[in-house]
Parts: structure tokens; sequence; C-alpha cells
């Protein structure tokens, strides 16, 4: 990337301002089951400083109760209870907020006593509850331990407190912290500069999970974080698929307001159902609204025509008998131009410098090549960083570097119980336990939780 761009310091450089402008900002959908920020100084802020920690008692938080148990080694955990759930973190982590809660997790903030750095702890709910759960557990820790890249969430720790597997029951995924998901960001009226950066950090790492073989199924703004520096990054990789897997997929699959009208219809898939999401996002973050808001799938296929308009019938021949001629029995609807759909009114003023400009034009554009219902003439991941809106930002490094390992689910994956993933998730943890320093080198701790070098 040119540093002559002033790069991600100084791009943010008026975003606190945005975030200091309301609290309200954030729009939570009924749809959302990302976890949904409580801890207004760690979604919102700048990195904490001790200040901010001393003083989160008095921002209206639930203060954790530190628990001495007998049946804890106290040398190697601290049980914090919290939102009456107990919490087993290793001694190096202070419990310094909560970030949210949803359905796959409860996300706290601490800080790493042994890097003086704020991390993102989330204990995954009920890995074990059933298949779905378990499959998704084992994808989540085993993409997010495979990847690396400055777009993706990066694993810091992995760790189980259960020592065997009769007893394994928790998993803890240790992160980077980041200041707010975009769910804080929609309402605070960028401008072109910042939208393109997004944008471009955003294809980036898509890009890198598509090289690994990667689907990830569930981009929404809950899922995408930034921070005070416009770094971005993606997480939440339970519902990730190998994109070489020749399924259909549900649904149910990805928050209903950025499914794809493929998924809409439960018709086949491929890495283009992450551009769609990745079109919707942009879109809501031009307009500042949820651009296709559907109360079921079928509202939703509903709202997307009704803008979009009626699709060619060379896609309508690949959908299933039944789903075909319910979609081909609705009254035929024209498409919206696109300038209506995302008038110049909706885009900040235009952006110039030097031999580059920024306008509503190019934006246009590229969201009407991503927002296509037919998958087959949907804009790909590599073609969308090609796009003028965003190339200014192509970085070789970024967008060009090795391709990750592929991920590879176990080939008897469909046929295995939840015993089975239980046990293959154990094995893993444990196996990134004994290759990874999860304590910290060199670092003891005493009875009063103060850290002593041993050297």
């Amino acid at each position: 990337m040119d540093t002559s761009w002033g790069h991600l310091s100084n791009l943010f450089g008026s975003v606190q301002q945005w975030f200091n402008t309301s609290a309200s900002a954030r729009v939570v959908s009924s749809a959302d089951e990302a976890f949904t920020p409580s801890f207004e100084q760690s979604a919102l802020s700048p990195p904490l400083s001790q200040t901010h920690m001393n003083s989160i008692s008095s921002q209206g938080l639930a203060e954790p109760s530190v628990m001495n148990n007998s049946n804890t080694n106290l040398q190697t955990f601290r049980e914090v209870l919290f939102n009456e759930t107990v919490l087993k973190l290793l001694r190096r982590y202070e419990f310094v907020g909560s970030i949210g809660s949803g359905a796959q997790g409860l996300v706290i903030c601490c800080k790493d006593l042994l890097t003086n750095q704020r991390v993102a702890i989330k204990r995954l709910t009920r890995p074990f509850a059933n298949v779905i759960h378990a499959k998704r557990a084992y994808r989540e820790f085993e993409i997010m331990n495979l990847v690396n890249h400055r777009n993706i969430i990066k694993l810091l720790n992995a760790y189980t407190p259960q020592s065997s597997l009769d007893e394994f029951s928790d998993i803890y995924l240790v992160m980077e912290c980041m200041d707010a998901n975009l769910c804080s960001v929609v309402q605070m009226g960028l401008d072109h500069e910042r939208l393109s950066f997004l944008l471009y950090q955003m294809l980036c790492g898509i890009n890198h999970l598509h090289k690994a073989g990667i689907i990830h199924r569930d981009l929404k703004p809950s899922n995408i974080v930034v921070d005070m520096n416009c770094q971005l990054k993606i997480l939440d990789f339970g519902l990730a698929r190998n994109s070489g897997e020749s399924m259909l997929m549900t649904p149910y699959v990805v928050t209903r307001y950025y499914r794809a009208p493929e998924v809409v219809l439960g018709n086949g898939y491929s890495t283009t159902v992450d551009v769609w999401s990745i079109g919707c996002i942009f879109g809501e973050l031009v307009r500042k609204e949820v651009l296709f808001r559907g109360t079921d799938h079928v509202d939703q296929w509903t709202k997307i025509v009704s803008v979009l308009g009626t699709p060619s019938i060379e896609f309508t021949a690949r959908l299933q008998p039944t789903v075909r001629q319910y979609v081909e029995s609705r009254p035929r609807i024209e498409a919206r131009p696109w300038q209506q759909i995302f008038p110049d009114i909706s885009f900040p003023p235009d952006f110039v410098k030097e031999r580059v400009k920024l306008d509503a034009l190019l934006a246009r554009d590229l969201l009407s090549q991503m927002l296509v219902i037919d998958p087959n003439n949907r804009i790909n991941v590599q073609e969308a960083l090609k796009h003028p809106y965003v190339n200014l930002w192509y970085d070789a490094g970024e967008v060009d570097g090795p391709a990750p390992t592929p991920y590879i689910e176990p080939t008897h994956g469909a046929n295995l119980n939840v015993e089975q993933w239980k046990e293959l998730i154990y094995n893993q943890i444990k196996d990134f336990e004994r290759t990874h320093d999860i304590f910290g080198i060199g670092v003891t701790m005493n009875g009063d939780d103060e850290m002593l070098d041993e050297t």
C-alpha cells in the first residue's frame, strides 16, 4: 500500500469524533445472532488505559467475583463469576469487562498481564449440545488456527480447563481485541476514503479465506471489527465451510439480511455468497440502513426482488422444481435503476487526491456488480479487488500473499456423532496446548495474583 496516503492512523483521524457522536448509533437487528456489545468502553473507545480499567465498575458493569475453589489449580486458572457464568481464565488474563454474548459464546475483554495488551476471550457456549454445535466449534478453532492474515482476527491462545476427555466441556479462544464492530460504524457518515479502505480490507480478508478453500458464509456487520487505526478484521468462523463441498446451503446459513439469493432459495452455493454479503454491508454503510430487511426467508426473497427485479430464466432454470414454480408464479417486477437504489445524496462528497478520484459513480458501479441475483453473473473477490473504487489501496503482500494451508474437514465428518466430534476437538485443543506456550515463558504466579519472573 502506498504510504503517501497516510496509511491507517491518519485515515481514521476523526474516528474518535464519530464514535463519540452517539452511543445509540448501533442498530441491532432481531436476526443478528452475533454478540451484542454490552461493554461500551471496549466497543466504542480507543485501547483501554489503566485509568479506564480502574473505572470499569463505575460504568454500570457487573463486578466479577474471583472465586477460590479447592477444585481449581490456583497456579493455572482463576475463576471469575460473571453474569451467573463461571469463567475459568488462565491466570495471565485479568478480567476487564464484557464485550458481548450470543448463541455461540460469551466474549469478554481481558488484560494479558504478560504482554500488557488487551485480548478478547471467547468461551464457546454448549459446544457439545448437539452435532451442529460440535461441528461449529471444530470449524471455528481449526480455521482460526490455520489462517494468518492482517484482515482475519488472530488466534493468540486456546485452552480448556479440563484435563481429560470425560471432563471436557469448555473451549476458550483468545483473540486480538478490537475497538468496535461495523454495527457501530454504520450511522457515522463515512467519507469515500474510509468507505473504500474498509471495503478493500473486507475483500482482502475474504480473498485469503477463499484461497484456503474457505467460504465464510456468515458475513455481517457484527462479524467485522475495526480498531481506532482503521484496521479491519473478520471473525466468527463457526459457519465457514470448505468451498469444494458440493452441497446445498440451508436458508438458515448467514444472518437473513445478508443472505445471497441462491442461499435464500436453498440452491447450490459458491464463494460468491460472500461477495453478496459484502455488497450488502457496503450498501448499508452507504445508505445507513439494512438493504434487504426480510422477516423470513420468503419475505427476504420478496425484498430482494422488489429492488433488483425478477431474475432471468437462466437463473430460475437452476432452481429446485418446487422453488422454481414459486419464483416463476410471482408477478414480474422490473429492477429499480441503480441511481434510485443508491442516489447521489446517499454518498459523501467526492474524494480527490493526486490522480485518484472516488465518487458516487464508482461506488455505485461496484455495488451494481456485487449485488447481482444470479451468482454466475456476480463479480468475484479477485475482480472486485481490481475495481477502481478499491484498487488504489492494492498491496501485493495483502492480496497476492502465499495462500494458507487448505482447510479440509475430516473426510468422515458427515458420519461423526457428538462424542466423536468432542474427541476430535479435545485432541486438537490439547495438541495446541502442547505446541504453544499458553501460560507464558519463564513466568509463574503466586497466590496473590502477582506475577514473578523466575529469572
